[in-house]
């Protein structure tokens, strides 16, 4: 989650300007620097995996598909349109882990360790309201352990294998939907074009037009990105 991100840019700092006072000091600050570092080194990853990106990515990718305009939008714009709508969509989340995390850390009110233990927690409080019993169930098979007690007890590994098959099913159905009107689209086009007697004709070339054109005239952008977010926010 992209609160992890916000947590080693600002905690890496404070780490540099922590006053040298003894020998423990200093063979702790760089080791406390080398292990955000390592962490830091995964924040891709886990933007990519275990926020609101992993859904509208694959949401925009199947909107792509559905449309057969192969390289438009190209993958640059779909990336910076899902990380965009990420971080508007995990704003208040951001700004709670500012100010009960970050801002007491840098105070020295929060050890480094309680930071990292409050910023997972925030991270399995998000992620818990968008996890299905299914996934659930099938990662404590994977994993082999015993069901909790209560959701909140669940291990970290659990809960973010869990949510990423959860994102990938909920974003397939969403892909469904998606391309059933195209689908349509192309049917239609394809029986036309048999009853003329165009069969050497592509199908695709004709229903492309007729397909952006329909996208178009039915504010697709705005009723498709404003779906996926109010998806978001149900489980909320």
């Amino acid at each position: 989650m992209l609160t992890v991100l916000a947590i080693l840019l600002l905690l890496a700092p404070a780490a540099l300007a922590a006053p040298v006072s003894s020998a423990t000091d200093i063979s702790s600050t760089p080791l406390r620097l080398a292990i955000q570092l390592t962490i830091a080194a995964m924040i891709p990853v886990m933007f990519v995996t275990l926020t609101p990106f992993l859904r509208i990515s694959v949401v925009l990718h199947f909107l792509r598909q559905a449309l057969g305009t192969q390289t438009v939008p190209s993958n640059q714009v779909i990336i910076a349109l899902s990380a965009l709508l990420t971080i508007l969509s995990i704003t208040p989340q951001l700004t709670t882990l500012y100010e009960g995390v970050i801002q007491p850390y840098n105070k020295g009110t929060l050890r480094e360790e309680q930071a990292f233990t409050a910023g997972g927690a925030e991270m399995k409080k998000y992620m818990l309201p968008f996890l299905g019993e299914k996934e659930i169930g099938m990662m404590l098979r994977v994993s082999r352990s015993a069901p909790p007690k209560t959701p909140a007890d669940l291990a970290f590994p659990v809960i973010a294998g869990a949510y990423m098959l959860s994102e990938l099913k909920s974003a397939f159905k969403i892909g469904v939907l998606l391309y059933m009107p195209f689908l349509i689209v192309d049917l239609i086009v394809s029986a036309v074009i048999v009853t003329l007697g165009m069969i050497q004709l592509p199908p695709v070339m004709v229903s492309a037009p007729f397909k952006i054109l329909v996208f178009v005239l039915a504010d697709g952008w705005s009723v498709i990105i404003d779906a996926v977010m109010k998806s978001l926010e149900v489980v909320r």
